[in-house]
């Protein structure tokens, strides 16, 4: 049910009860346990357009949090037989396993097109509510906008990743070596940025967004990666200001919400976008050597390209399906930011060299030893 009274029957599929959030759609093809972990997804309930979701099962090394974290789920439909040498379960066992609640047999696309034409709104996906019922609980359920969602998905404590960090692993106190030091900024980051940090011989320590600049100096980072997250960007007061007094004294790479961030911290602005980025084949063009790369995208606000005059930012990098601004550097300092996931996964690998190249300025600017 959305929120202007359209609803959509189907069957059930993971676990019985009601779920409301916004109701957002992707058109990536696969990888939909990568997205259903994905940290950005909270308080969203996720349609996927490509039809048949399911075909591969479910993978632990797919994972890119603990846990699910879509409040719903739609699909047109679910297959009941996965095939992958890699598989060790359904999707429908891995929904109902951690309580998440989906429908299927929805017309997915007509929902999308529903979406792209009013917007993002709404909705409650119930398995025992009448429609009459799930539009009254919806109408007197929060706005997403209203909610500070990157609280529940951060790091409770700073730990230091490795491969075998999993949930519920103790974080052992951090040991450092002579490597690049990144301390990443947890507002929901995925598992696939930390791997990607790693493979290029950097120490990772990932910090709760709540920390001061102050704190997150105190562990002698060579560099500062804002991750992506959930929300609305201009609620984060106490990380934008973690940001504004980190700028100057350390390179920064910020990534979606870590770009958004960046934006308010040198007095940028953000607006939220009439239905977001998201899937897996948007095309980013660099206005510094003119490539267009392909992208994978998941976010709901973008900055607000005339707003950065005076802030010492300039855009680098623009969506050329609706020119909103996907990347940014600054004019004097080491700090540079993307609007999308260049660890994507699922997606294409163009930007897997934003690491890389961000690690080669952190060893310009000098180590902590």
């Amino acid at each position: 049910m959305l929120e202007d009274g359209t609803y959509f029957e189907g069957d059930a599929i993971g676990a019985d009860g009601s779920a409301v959030g916004e109701v957002v759609f992707s058109t990536s093809m696969t990888g939909y346990q990568e997205m259903l972990t994905d940290p950005s997804y909270r308080g969203q309930i996720l349609t996927l357009t490509y039809p048949l979701i399911g075909n591969y099962g479910i993978s632990p090394t797919a994972l890119e949090s603990n846990l699910p974290q879509v409040q719903g789920f739609v699909v047109k439909e679910l297959c009941d037989y996965p095939s992958n040498w890699r598989s060790e379960g359904e999707a429908s066992e891995f929904l109902l396993d951690w309580g998440i609640i989906g429908i299927a047999g929805v017309d997915t696309r007509a929902l999308t097109r529903k979406l792209r034409t009013h917007g993002v709104m709404m909705g409650v996906i119930s398995t025992y509510e009448s429609p009459a019922e799930a539009l009254v609980r919806l109408q007197a359920a929060p706005n997403y906008t209203t909610y500070d969602f990157v609280k529940e998905v951060s790091t409770p404590g700073p730990y230091q990743w490795n491969d075998n960090y999993r949930p519920g692993a103790s974080q052992a106190q951090l040991i450092f070596n002579d490597s690049p030091r990144i301390a990443v900024v947890d507002y929901g980051t995925k598992r696939n940025i930390l791997r990607s940090l790693a493979a290029l011989d950097c120490e990772v320590i990932v910090l709760p967004y709540s920390m001061s600049a102050q704190e997150v100096l105190s562990f002698r980072p060579d560099g500062v990666v804002l991750s992506p997250g959930p929300g609305d960007p201009a609620r984060l007061g106490q990380a934008t200001e973690t940001v504004r007094g980190l700028v100057g004294k350390i390179p920064i790479m910020g990534v979606c919400l870590g770009n958004q961030l960046l934006a308010h911290a040198l007095g940028g602005k953000t607006y939220k976008l009439k239905f977001g980025h998201r899937g897996a084949n948007h095309p980013v063009k660099d206005l510094q050597t003119g490539r267009v790369h392909i992208t994978s995208q998941n976010h709901g606000f973008a900055v607000a390209a005339d707003s950065l005059k005076g802030t010492g930012l300039e855009v680098s990098q623009l969506n050329l399906n609706d020119m909103t601004v996907e990347g940014m550097r600054h004019t004097s300092l080491p700090i540079f930011s993307i609007q999308y996931h260049p660890e994507a996964s699922p997606g294409p690998l163009d930007n897997k060299h934003m690491f890389a190249e961000f690690v080669e300025v952190v060893k310009k600017e000098g180590s902590h030893n």
